[in-house]
């Protein structure tokens, strides 16, 4: 027999937007269960330095962080369960999930925190490098390449805003593109070509990453590259490595169920984090589309726990006066 776990509250997912909404609901009362998926903790587990989280002087590891969360959570008095949300009813209260390892979920409200993932291109030494000059978000790392050479790899929107930051950071950026055209608006292309620091290759394609391996951990130092037109190939010497290609919001599991936008991301009410299911939620990356911070995705967790509490509430009274 599967077992069953009963909850007021199942949070599904374990990054920023999760641990928060653990901890506001737990202080709630709530005792929530949080389903941890396929990468506790998010993509902070991937980041090494962290430098732009409020509350520390000195910059700290990502998973670190996400561990002190998931304490933090269970401390107040959530339970975290290392298993996958591999089904989903939504059409019904109480909601049903189902597990990875059999176990099945039933819940009363929903907080959907289950993130988004940038997307990489597969060459070599990406992946190797990941952390050690690769990255897929300048907000986050281009403090650390401040004076030195960087290139953004990618064509729309997210590559060119990506681009503009670091410019203001880096004393060079390269923006290479595999087409002979932009796919961004145009306003952030005029900006992008009024800058005196920012280059762009065009029809030129990345075929690698290419490692210093001459210190205690290996380092990226420089690009491979092929020009599409003449099969010609080169190398350019960076410092870091932007790739700028788009982000996938991890929503697979809820599609036809929740209302999304054209590339998959959970569409929230403004000012909130409701979804087009009452007593569904949907916190951090899933449903944010600009800002993909640690900090955002955290402050709407906050947001996600302290709606589900007031929806449990009015639910409540309206069974309490039913039964009246």
């Amino acid at each position: 027999m599967a077992e069953i776990h009963r909850t007021r509250l199942l949070i599904i997912g374990a990054g920023p937007a999760g641990y928060t909404a653990a901890i506001y609901a737990a202080r709630a009362g709530l005792a929530p269960l949080v389903v941890a998926g396929l990468q506790p903790g998010g993509q902070l587990t991937i980041t090494t330095d962290v430098e732009n989280y409020p509350g520390f002087a000195e910059a700290i590891q990502g998973p670190w962080l996400m561990d002190q969360m998931q304490k933090q959570a269970e401390h107040v008095g959530a339970k975290v369960l290392f298993d996958i949300v591999t089904a989903i009813d939504l059409s019904r209260r109480p909601f049903r999930a189902t597990a990875d390892s059999g176990g099945v979920f039933e819940a009363d409200s929903v907080v959907i925190a289950t993130g988004a993932q940038a997307r990489w291109l597969g060459i070599p030494g990406e992946k190797e490098l990941g952390g050690f000059g690769v990255s897929a978000c300048a907000t986050c790392d281009g403090f650390f390449y401040r004076g030195k050479d960087v290139a953004v790899i990618g064509g729309g929107n997210s590559a060119t805003e990506e681009a503009l930051y670091l410019s203001n950071l880096a004393r060079h950026v390269t923006l290479i593109h595999r087409r002979d055209s932009l796919r961004s608006e145009k306003i952030l292309q005029q900006r992008l070509f009024a800058k005196p620091n920012i280059t762009v290759l065009w029809d030129t394609v990345t075929e690698a990453v290419l490692a210093d391996d001459s210190g205690r951990v290996p380092v990226a130092r420089g690009l491979a590259l092929r020009d599409a037109r003449t099969g010609e190939g080169r190398e350019l010497k960076v410092d870091g490595v932007f790739v700028a290609i788009g982000h996938a919001p991890a929503t697979a599991l809820f599609q036809d169920q929740v209302e999304m936008d054209a590339e998959g991301y959970i569409v929230t009410r403004p000012g909130t984090t409701r979804t087009s299911i009452p007593g569904v939620f949907a916190a951090g990356d899933v449903q944010d589309r600009i800002y993909r911070q640690a900090v955002t995705a955290a402050g709407t967790g906050c947001m996600a726990a302290l709606e589900a509490e007031k929806f449990l509430a009015a639910a409540d009274a309206e069974t309490e006066q039913a039964a009246a």
